[in-house]
């Protein structure tokens, strides 16, 4: 295949992880030195930042500061959360994406996200072939949820998954200072699965994990629910719960009374409250100490917390998308392919973004005790080799170092 040059496009969606800009940092550095990419830039506020016209050149961009991305949370371009139109109904947007392109001489699109942001990158593959516009389009995946399909996991899960451990490890330990009775409850993200929640019991390896683990996979029953933590209350005193935000009823409701109207741009329900929720319920049939904790967004912005293993898979899979589509590979999205025994092992494989986009990866049923209120050692094993590692981040004043960008944008 006949090189392609011309700029890139690097765009980050969704929400952010402690290692998205790992990721980033991955697609930028290869991209730079790429002879073939003639330009690189960095879209502000994802797919906004292209309809806006508002592109930063990452060429003047310090290196060390660049450097600095593969320890700085949160999204450093920016994020957003805006669906495309079918471009069957309504294709203005498609119309000035292609404007865009073609006015810097764009060949190459990468798209760091979710399941939402796989959808965004497929359809504009779809009609960027179908307008007859060359450019090589990839996704890079990244979402703490761990939902994505197609992939072993998902870079951001990891380092999330991390923290929520060694919180409940700590809170357990300062839910145990005191010879009186106490009940907790810590509430974990997760709207429709549960790898985040589940990932609690790995405190258990410390031998401070919670009693008790709910994950939206299973439909929940309040009586049960409490039924299972007098039990343990009455026999300990003490009993600690880890609930994915998501929990629902047989009929589909979510247990959070604090669900709103409100939607993200993708028309996901806003969740929350549920640890609140939960912890009056209990109080009001116990009589019992209880406090409600809410990790949310520590969860995925506490690079202090991030694992090694984590950050060096997010910055391959930004590398690997580079690497692919000037091979001359496009409409895919980086995957991993991973291996447990004897070992870990993790391999960069392409899936297509048909298979990719709008679907969810739950965790297996069989994971999950059969009560419904507990983990299984399979989910364990898998995910205690992907948190290994401790980041080593720069700081200064004894905090954090963090990436300063200039953000020129691009004439």
């Amino acid at each position: 295949m006949s090189e392609l040059r011309g700029a890139c496009i690097i765009g980050q969606s969704g929400g952010p992880t402690a290692v998205i800009n790992a990721s980033a940092l991955g697609v930028i550095r290869t991209a730079l030195d790429t002879s073939c990419i003639t330009r690189v830039f960095g879209a502000a506020n994802g797919i906004r930042g292209v309809l806006d016209d508002k592109l930063y050149d990452m060429d003047q961009e310090d290196a060390a500061e660049l450097d600095l991305l593969k320890f700085t949370p949160s999204s450093a371009l920016g994020s957003c959360r805006y669906k495309l139109a079918d471009p069957d109904k309504d294709d203005t947007d498609y119309k000035r994406i292609l404007e865009i392109f073609q006015k810097y001489d764009v060949r190459y699109f990468f798209y760091n996200g979710g399941n939402d942001s796989m959808d965004t990158c497929n359809k504009i593959s779809k009609y960027m072939q179908k307008a007859g516009y060359e450019c090589r389009i990839m996704g890079v995946p990244k979402t703490i949820d761990n939902d994505l399909n197609g992939t072993d996991h998902c870079p951001g899960f990891a380092s999330a998954a991390k923290y929520i451990a060694t919180s409940c490890a700590e809170v357990w330990q300062d839910a145990h200072v005191y010879d009186t009775g106490m009940v907790t409850v810590v509430e974990i993200m997760g709207r429709h699965a549960g790898w985040l929640a589940g990932s609690a019991a790995l405190a258990s390896l410390t031998g401070c994990g919670p009693d008790l683990v709910y994950l939206p996979e299973v439909d929940f029953d309040m009586e049960e629910f409490l039924a299972d933590v007098k039990e343990i209350y009455n026999r300990t005193g003490k009993c600690m719960v880890a609930a994915s935000e998501g929990i629902h009823y047989a009929d589909g409701r979510f247990v959070s009374e604090a669900e709103t109207s409100a939607t993200d741009g993708f028309g996901h329900a806003q969740l929350g409250g549920l640890a609140v929720m939960l912890a009056e319920r209990i109080k009001k049939e116990t009589g019992a100490k209880v406090r409600g904790i809410e990790l949310s967004l520590l969860q995925r912005c506490a690079s202090h917390a991030a694992s090694k293993t984590d950050i060096d898979e997010a910055f391959q899979a930004g590398k690997t998308a580079v690497e692919a589509a000037v091979s001359g590979t496009t409409d895919k999205m980086v995957a991993f392919q991973c291996s447990r025994d004897g070992g870990y092992k993790c391999e960069m494989v392409l899936q297509p973004l048909d298979i990719v986009a709008n679907i969810e990866k739950k965790v297996p049923r069989e994971w999950i005790n059969a009560a419904g209120n507990g983990i299984e050692q399979p989910f364990i094993d898998y995910v205690l080799p992907l948190i290994q590692g401790d980041a080593a981040a720069p700081t200064e004043y004894s905090l954090p170092r963090f990436a300063k960008l200039k953000k020129i944008v691009a004439k």
